[in-house]
């Protein structure tokens, strides 16, 4: 059976949250300044709600200004009664308990939304990627940065396929990033491959998103949760890159389940927070490691019916594939955005391509169980199944059979045991 993750962590009690907030509010000096606070959207798991009241109550009247941006990246804008979901407030309550908080979605899809704060030229961007991209790189973020005088990051950190582990600088790029990092840094995931980034704490990616952040003119503090379950298994000040990097660590420890073998098949069950396929491919990032070549991984979410409600169209023509796939045919590609291009390379995992015979062979099969129809998943190369045919609870205990199934799937990352010293920790990791 796959090895339980490490429950001996405490966790935080909300006294301990308020303490931590309490004495940060004072390390960062924030008296009397302008904050925007940059916070994850559904997709994440994380105690916003309560976040979100401390925060009122501790740091709103210690401020000039304290408002909220949600760090959608491409994902699609939050409605009003989202945003009430996500903060556990409606509009009209923030503004009766904490007078003028405003509460933004990132206007990712608008060009006067962003404000250009310098560049990365291109003998930097080579260093940074190890060699793999060399171009200039021009860095554009939400000109609302330029209203405040502290930026405050918000948010968890889990084991992620683009840049290792997510939280820190990355709320910043992509979460209210222009197109061409986001793009760039996809892409550079995508041609490093999931199955090999995920879950290493230092990435070229990672180095890259950095070396943007520090352009930035405003403060820059952030509070890195590391979340179990329900609750904090820790609450990390600083500045972005050191208080993500204790996360991480943690993260590394509480979010990696290690298993003794791989599996033919796994069912990965996906929550509601993950409303297409576009956020629901977690549940295929996070398992690959573990899935025996040849064999198949069921995205199972019957309340999914679009690949995606922002790039659904883009998915569509260009269908999904392996990375070798899109490099051997690059005239043909290179003109999709690149970060469409690196979802359809994760979803679909490691591969090859036969240039000369135009044969794809996918290491895996992904297979969907959604209320996408037949005709669509096999039109983007992806497999399907009739999510009305499967019964979750009896493909349960079932692992001795090479079956594993994942509930809520999409945040722990599944290792072979073969790969570590099953310390909890992936192999690699700087701590």
């Amino acid at each position: 059976m796959a090895a339980p993750m490490n429950r001996t962590y405490n966790t935080l009690d909300e006294q301990d949250i308020r303490n931590i907030i309490t004495n940060a509010v004072a390390d960062f000096h924030l008296s009397g300044k302008r904050i925007l606070t940059i916070i994850p959207d559904r997709t994440r798991t994380a105690p916003i709600p309560l976040m979100f009241r401390l925060f009122n109550e501790i740091i709103t009247p210690e401020v000039k200004q304290h408002d909220f941006i949600i760090a959608l990246g491409t994902h699609k804008p939050l409605s009003s009664r989202e945003i009430t979901l996500l903060t556990g407030c409606s509009p009209d309550e923030a503004e009766v308990r904490y007078g003028n908080v405003r509460i933004y979605n990132h206007d990712w899809d608008r060009k006067d939304a962003f404000t250009r704060i310098g560049s990365i030229p291109k003998r930097d961007v080579r260093e940074l990627s190890d060699g793999k991209l060399s171009q200039d790189l021009p860095v554009r973020i939400n000109r609302l940065i330029l209203d405040y005088d502290i930026l405050l990051v918000l948010g968890p950190v889990f084991p992620h396929e683009v840049v290792g582990f997510s939280g820190g600088n990355k709320y910043f790029f992509p979460g209210i990033a222009g197109p061409e990092i986001i793009d760039l840094t996809h892409w550079l995931g995508a041609l490093m491959t999931s199955r090999d980034i995920i879950g290493t704490k230092h990435t070229p990616v990672r180095r890259i998103i950095d070396r943007a952040a520090s352009l930035i003119p405003a403060g820059k503090f952030c509070f890195a949760m590391v979340v179990m379950g329900e609750d904090l298994a820790g609450l990390y000040t600083g500045t972005p890159e050191t208080a993500w990097g204790k996360a991480a660590d943690l993260s590394s420890k509480v979010h990696i389940r290690w298993c003794p073998r791989a599996y033919r098949q796994v069912l990965s069950i996906m929550p509601a927070m993950y409303d297409d396929i576009w956020t629901a491919a977690k549940g295929m990032y996070k398992v690959e490691p573990v899935t025996e070549d040849g064999g198949e991984v069921i995205i199972y979410a019957p309340h999914i019916a679009e690949f995606s409600y922002t790039h659904g169209n883009i998915i569509e023509e260009v269908g999904y594939h392996v990375r070798d796939y899109f490099m051997g045919q690059w005239d043909r590609f290179k003109g999709y955005p690149y970060s469409v291009l690196a979802h359809s390379t994760h979803l679909s995992g490691q591969g090859t391509f036969d240039e000369r015979t135009g044969r794809e062979r996918k290491r895996i099969t992904v297979t969907l169980a959604t209320s996408i129809d037949e005709h669509r998943c096999r039109q983007v190369n992806l497999g399907y199944t009739d999510h009305g045919q499967i019964d979750p609870d009896a493909w349960q205990g079932r692992e001795d059979e090479g079956i594993l199934v994942v509930p809520k799937a999409g945040e722990i990352l599944y290792r072979l045991e073969t790969e570590g010293e099953h310390q909890g920790v992936y192999p690699g990791l700087s701590l």
